[in-house]
């Protein structure tokens, strides 16, 4: 019985590493000049980090600074993420994740959007910057707000902090179909260049240049 559930663990870490590690996208290259957006970590889960307003898109509408419990004039810049309820609403800190919740989420429930606001977001290694050319962010807008709840008819949660939100959103999470597999296949939807199937946020970061490579 261990043995065969050893077995899996190891399939599934070896299968995630060879899906992350097949590109999408791949004659895609980072133009000169554009919109910079950011792809955020940490070590567990990914997140797009973009400008707040842009010629293609204010988030302002779909996102507003009412919804926080801090609100400030000052944001410039919105995280958007993906996730399953339960770990997002009920686990405020990773040692809070329980074996049911991780169970329930890897078998199929609901997602939800978590939406942080920023004011000039400094890169790092784990907030590292991508430039995208016009087009392909207003794809990467338009595949965002594809997964989103019409305002009308969402609700929204308190976040962990007075500058971040959770919000009802489409899609269901599980073990295909993760918060680090929603943030690649956005950025494939935009023609980054990026893996098939990432599990996990190292499958998604190691497509972005970090600031010392």
């Amino acid at each position: 019985m261990g043995g065969g559930l050893a077995a899996a663990v190891l399939l599934f870490l070896l299968t995630a590493w060879i899906g992350s590690s097949l590109p999408r996208n791949a004659d895609w290259t980072e133009p000169a000049g554009g919109i910079r957006i950011m792809v955020e970590t940490n070590g567990i889960h990914t997140a797009i980090v973009m400008p707040l307003v842009t010629p293609q898109k204010d988030w302002r509408g779909d996102f507003p600074a009412s919804d926080l419990a801090g609100p400030d004039p000052d944001y410039t810049h919105v995280s958007v993420s993906w996730g399953e309820r339960a770990v997002f609403l009920d686990t405020p800190t990773w040692a809070d994740l329980s074996p049911a919740s991780t169970l329930r989420a890897a078998t199929g429930s609901e997602g939800l959007l978590h939406v942080a606001h920023y004011v000039r977001p400094a890169p790092g290694d784990a907030t590292r910057t991508l430039t995208l050319r016009p087009a392909e962010y207003a794809r990467l807008v338009a595949h965002i707000e594809r997964q989103m709840v019409p305002p009308e008819a969402r609700r929204h949660y308190p976040g962990y902090a007075d500058w971040d939100v959770f919000y009802t959103a489409r899609g269901r999470y599980d073990w295909r179909n993760t918060c680090n597999q929603w943030t690649a296949d956005a950025l494939a939807a935009a023609g980054v260049r990026v893996g098939r199937w990432s599990p996990f946020a190292g499958g998604v970061m190691k497509w972005v240049p970090s600031p010392q490579s």
